[in-house]
């Protein structure tokens, strides 16, 4: 009876023990020779993940570049939805790891959707990220999302004997709070997971001073502030580059087009002199730009109110005011909301377009404008507007909604206005433009200070701040 006992035991019990021992066995020998056999080909190599689009994710891409630049061989893994930037495609030492879309499964509920999501994104950035790029000294994630890129990320860090730093962006846990609430289980435990994953890293990153003090404050993780920085392709326009976007833009938004359709010598904006030069109209309207993903950390009724308020003071008969042109970029899934409000209004004095640009003409547009509007309302309080950072780069003064950490980037009456609702954003289009295109002192004043905020550049930061954790 004793030995049956004892068979039994060993069967149930001591051979899976002994499987499971001889699996890690296995798994530790074979993970040995892994980081033999790649050693030296992972040397100098990063691997950059950000689990969203390449193309529209500027500063995943400038640290690709700026790796690069320093001789890094750099696998940059991402969806390709839309194209990434031309310096990207062009470099030699940077590959592109697409990832694939995760498929809409229609008909089930929203937290099977949510998993079902999770588990093929983790399936799909574990299988790139082991055998469709080399192996890596460094592993570099984008933080947010969090889930499920720390885990898979930190996975790969361990197997691969490669060193893990993350560079936060925002809290994955508080844009998650947006769609649900802040007590939520799921909240709950994303963000016990991202304290988890965040402590386990070898390096940290962060965009700003108050996330650096909030981090090392909530989960004592230590971190290198690296603001934002535009990029070389925003920058200042002369007039014939201003005109030659504003003509090509004719063609599918006939706003920027002249009263007069049969001068083709003319835009909205811009007149061709009989030397060849351009010159700016004395009667054009204001442009103003603003960007978006179209979300719900972004309330665009704030800016219709405003607008709708400017057009009935300009109704009032207050002729010392331009018309404006308000561009909004983006795509995102509020934007066909928006879109129907913006379409039952009848205003004289202001329209409204919402173009989806070209990669190139984007930073062109903002070149052009006269005032940048950002309606960026970070979800966790401490992270800054890349929008407003891209708007700098190009001398363009900001209206910015307020925010704690804001006055990092924008400073109220310095480089812009600073604004708490509709009325106040109102108010200052008419403290801007009044008397507009004649008296442009407070606009130059502003432009005057963005250019000391563009002296120091992407490349200069970030060889003083992040090269050394490379190294």
């Amino acid at each position: 009876m004793n030995d049956y006992f004892l068979t039994e035991i060993n069967y149930w019990i001591l051979t899976p023990v002994s499987l499971f021992f001889r699996a890690v066995l296995i798994l530790i020998v074979c993970t040995t020779f892994r980081r033999l056999w790649v050693y030296k080909k992972k040397r100098n190599r990063v691997c950059v993940v950000v689990l969203g689009d390449v193309g529209r994710s500027p500063r995943m891409s400038y640290h690709s570049l700026s790796l690069a630049h320093h001789g890094f061989n750099v696998n940059l893994v991402g969806y390709c939805e839309s194209t990434p930037h031309k310096q990207i495609l062009d470099s030699e030492k940077i590959e592109l790891g697409a990832l694939t879309p995760c498929p809409t499964i229609g008909g089930i509920p929203r937290l099977a959707s949510y998993v079902f999501k999770v588990v093929f994104q983790s399936l799909n950035l574990l299988w790139v990220m082991a055998w469709r790029v080399d192996a890596s000294e460094f592993i570099l994630v984008q933080n947010p999302p969090c889930i499920p890129t720390l885990a898979v990320c930190l996975i790969m860090s361990v197997f691969n004997g490669s060193k893990l730093v993350i560079d936060w962006h925002n809290y994955g846990y508080s844009i998650l709070a947006l769609s649900l609430n802040k007590n939520h289980l799921l909240v709950k435990i994303a963000k016990r997971y991202e304290e988890i994953f965040g402590q386990l890293s070898s390096g940290n990153l962060c965009v700003t001073n108050a996330m650096k003090n909030d981090l090392k404050k909530r989960w004592h993780i230590c971190a290198e502030v690296m603001h934002d920085r535009p990029s070389a392709r925003f920058k200042q326009l002369t007039n014939e580059e201003k005109h030659q976007l504003f003509t090509k833009l004719m063609k599918t938004h006939p706003q920027f087009s002249a009263l007069r359709k049969s001068d083709e010598q003319q835009t909205r904006f811009t007149v061709v002199n009989s030397d060849g030069s351009v010159s700016f109209k004395h009667d054009r309207p204001a442009l103003i730009i603003s960007s978006t993903s179209w979300t719900d950390d972004e309330d665009f009724s704030v800016l219709l109110h405003a607008l709708q308020m400017y057009e009935d003071y300009v109704c009032g008969e207050n002729g010392d005011l331009p018309d404006l042109l308000c561009a909004i970029t983006g795509k995102g899934p509020n934007k066909s909301y928006y879109q129907k409000i913006i379409a039952s209004k009848n205003w004289k004095h202001v329209q409204v377009i919402t173009p989806w640009l070209e990669a190139e003409d984007y930073p062109k547009l903002l070149a052009c404008g006269d005032l940048g509007v950002s309606l960026h309302t970070s979800s966790s309080g401490l992270d800054l507007p890349m929008k407003v950072v891209d708007m700098f780069g190009c001398c363009l003064p900001v209206a910015a909604i307020n925010f704690s950490c804001l006055n990092e980037l924008v400073q109220e009456g310095v480089n812009g206005f600073v604004f708490e609702d509709s009325l106040e954003l109102c108010e200052q289009f008419q403290q801007a433009f009044a008397d507009f295109p004649h008296n442009q002192d407070l606009l130059n004043k502003f432009r005057s200070n963005i250019k000391q905020f563009r002296e120091r550049t992407w490349n200069n930061a970030w060889d003083e701040i992040v090269l050394p954790l490379f190294k």
